[in-house]
């Protein structure tokens, strides 16, 4: 067994999402395309003899026991399998924290995939997945990565061509937004048929590896609720298309907002202006990335 591994936890973004209908479970049935993204944070599994598993991570707010799903990634699988000894965890976060870029998700897909490799658990990855969305509708996804299209409650997921390369700017506010409460306010049942985004046409689009035909086809439907709360998330996306994004939108349930250029020059000179202009007082992060389509890495996530 390999007692140590360092991981790749990437985020992701939301192309597109379009909320279809909440079913009679309290569940939401949706209908996204999902991107991951360069920015990541970075996991760092040991094995050890003593039992139990401990958390340690670099913002003093993050959980350190069960309410941290990288602890119940771990635990999901030591007591399936019965295994020994115990497993400490160092988590390094980049991503934004409830941002609306599954940066927790993403942790535990990561978590889920080292364990399996360390202790040698022989789990395919579509088992992983089936463990995964125990966790949270978003660990399948983090686990397969890349470009896809992902239905039902976020578990039905396809594979799409790698979208078009770009460079990608992402700025989160400095407010965190409850992904409950955000459904809680859609009232899915009740939005209008202009309210849906046109989720297959970005499909198209990608598959034709259309950049800006992918970019016109943005739409999150959680803006309704998220950018109507915080007006900020607008004024984002406003200065991002104005300083020559080809598109600007909201990550999720947010409050992230992300902007797709095709150009560097103006991808660095609108991370600047976020940094340093006037809104830069109510801007928590910003980052300059691009996509990420390597579904297998070496050495892990």
């Amino acid at each position: 067994m390999n007692n140590r591994m360092r991981l790749k936890a990437h985020g992701k973004i939301n192309l597109g999402l379009d909320v279809l209908r909440r079913r009679e479970d309290g569940y939401h049935e949706v209908k996204m395309v999902m991107q991951t993204v360069g920015l990541y944070d970075s996991i760092d599994l040991r094995a050890v003899s003593r039992p139990g598993i401990r958390v340690e991570t670099n913002l003093y707010y993050l959980p350190n026991d069960q309410n941290n799903l990288v602890w119940k990634a771990a635990e999901m699988l030591m007591k399936e399998f019965d295994l020994q000894g115990g497993l400490d965890i160092r988590l390094r976060k980049m991503i934004p924290v409830a941002a609306g870029m599954a940066g927790g998700s993403s942790d535990a897909a990561a978590v889920l995939y080292g364990v399996n490799r360390m202790f040698r658990l022989n789990l395919t990855m579509e088992e992983l997945k089936e463990r995964g969305v125990r966790i949270g509708a978003d660990v399948p996804y983090c686990l397969m990565r890349g470009t896809a299209l992902s239905e039902g409650i976020g578990e039905i997921l396809t594979p799409l061509p790698p979208a078009p390369q770009c460079f990608v700017l992402l700025a989160k506010p400095g407010i965190s937004v409850s992904t409950k409460w955000v459904y809680t306010n859609l009232h899915a049942n009740e939005l209008k048929p202009e309210d849906h985004p046109d989720i297959d046409g970005m499909v198209e689009a990608i598959r034709r590896g259309d950049l800006k035909g992918m970019a016109d086809k943005f739409g999150n439907v959680l803006e309704l609720v998220t950018e109507k709360r915080y007006p900020v998330i607008g004024e984002i996306k406003d200065v991002m298309k104005r300083m020559g994004a080809l598109n600007a939108m909201m990550s999720g349930s947010g409050p992230t907002v992300f902007g797709l250029f095709d150009s560097e020059k103006a991808a660095k000179k609108a991370y600047w202006a976020l940094k340093n202009g006037r809104l830069s007082s109510k801007i928590r992060q910003v980052y300059l990335t691009n996509f990420f389509n390597n579904r297998e890495v070496s050495n892990g996530l």
